[in-house]
Formats: C-alpha cells, structure tokens, sequence
C-alpha cells in the first residue's frame, strides 16, 4: 500500500472508528446505570432488596435481543474499534498514550476483569460438573456473589473490586472526552482542577455504593441451599482464579 492509499484509509477509517467509539458507549453507560443499582441498593435493603432489582434488570439486558444487541455487539464493538483505532492512527497524530487512565482502565476491563466476570457469572454456571447440575439464570442472584465474597475474599474483593472502579473511571473519562469532543467550543474545556474533581465525584456517588453494597452483602450469612452451595463451587471451581 503506498503513503498516498496509507494516508487515504486512515483518513476515512480514524473518524469512522471514533464515531463507533461514541455511539456505543450510551449503551455501555445504560447497561452499566442498571447493572450497578442492584448492588447499590443492598445498602437499604441488603440482599434481598438488591437481587429484586437484579432480576428486573435482566428484564433489560438478558433477554435474547438485549444480550446480543444491546450490551454484548456494543460491548465487542467498542473495544475492538478502540484498539484498531490505535492501530491506524497515524504515528503524526497518534491516540491518547497506553499510560492514560482512560487507556489503561479501559484495557484492564476489555483484557482482564470483564472476561473473568462474564465467564464466571454466565458461561461457567451454565456448565454442568456431573453429577453436580448446572445453575439457570434465575438461580444466579447475589447469593452467588455472597458465596464468592465469603469463599475466596481476598480474590473476590480484588475482582469485583477492580472491575467496578475501573469500569467507573473508564466512564467517567469516557464521558469528559464526549464533552470535550462535543460541547467543549459552547461550553469551555474542563481544566485539571476540574477533572480530579469529576474522577472524584465519579469515585463517590458510583463505586462507593457500589463497593458498599457488596460489602453489606458479605457480612450477611448465606441464605441458599447446601446443595445450591455446591453447584456455586463447581461454577466457580471452573475459573482458574478460583480453583485453589
């Protein structure tokens, strides 16, 4: 391909990518907006109160169009479109550095933390470990989190744990660089000050409830089934992270 093609792609590919890059994160953000109240609400209501709320999100985002559609193609989109975006930049005009927070919490989930928690909250609990059946979705409430967070707590704070501030900080830098992209000209850029202020503000008011919640989850006693307490550790047992 020569400079003129090279030049030619980049040009229509770049602004195309980034246009992926925004229009799949208000579904990201919904997701996200209805996936975190569950456990925000175990704080006035424990448990119970946040696996009610669970179910009816899933009302939203696991039925068979909302799962495909609606969180997991916008989900695959935005990531693989950030790292192609990074791959076509050219070297005069390249992305943010690997070093940003943005760059880095959005990496740590798409590599890390939302592979381990897709797979141990929806692909391993629907594998049998016979004679041990598997777990439907209706069965999969917070009581499976409460038995991961009493089970293994080191590595299930540190999992759940990282995957929520990182999601958050990723959102809210995600969310400074749309209004940077679109409304800095009407409305000012945000300085520095102004930043640390919303990263701590981002902290505050979602991963703290988050965070809190799930800690008033674990210090409640199980509420399921020995043998529902069986099938969470055959789930659980087919992630390497959890198997010692």
């Amino acid at each position: 391909m020569t400079n003129s093609s090279q030049r030619s792609f980049r040009s229509y590919a770049v602004p195309a990518l980034t246009k992926i890059l925004h229009g799949t994160a208000p579904f990201i953000s919904s997701f996200l907006l209805i996936h975190l109240s569950a456990p925000m609400l175990a704080n006035l209501g424990g448990s119970s109160l946040a696996s009610q709320t669970m179910l009816l999100g899933r009302e939203y985002y696991q039925t068979e169009l909302g799962e495909q559609y609606l969180l997991l193609a916008p989900l695959v989109a935005h990531g693989l479109s950030g790292l192609a975006k990074r791959a076509v930049s050219p070297s005069n005009a390249p992305p943010r550095p690997w070093t940003s927070l943005l760059s880095l919490t959005g990496y740590a989930n798409i590599v890390f933390f939302l592979p381990v928690h897709f797979m141990t909250h929806r692909v391993f609990p629907q594998l049998p470990d016979p004679p041990i059946q598997a777990l439907g979705p209706s069965e999969l409430d917070f009581e499976y989190v409460k038995f991961a967070l009493t089970r293994w707590p080191k590595r299930s704070w540190f999992l759940y744990g990282g995957l929520v501030i990182c999601v958050v900080l990723h959102t809210v830098e995600g969310q400074r660089l749309l209004f940077k992209s679109y409304f800095a000209q009407s409305m000012g850029r945000m300085g520095a000050a102004a930043q640390t202020r919303l990263r701590a503000i981002g902290l505050s008011l979602a991963a703290l409830p988050v965070l809190s919640g799930l800690w008033v989850m674990s210090q409640e006693p199980l509420m399921a089934f020995p043998s529902a307490f069986s099938r969470f550790q055959a789930s659980f047992t087919h992630s390497p992270f959890y198997r010692f």
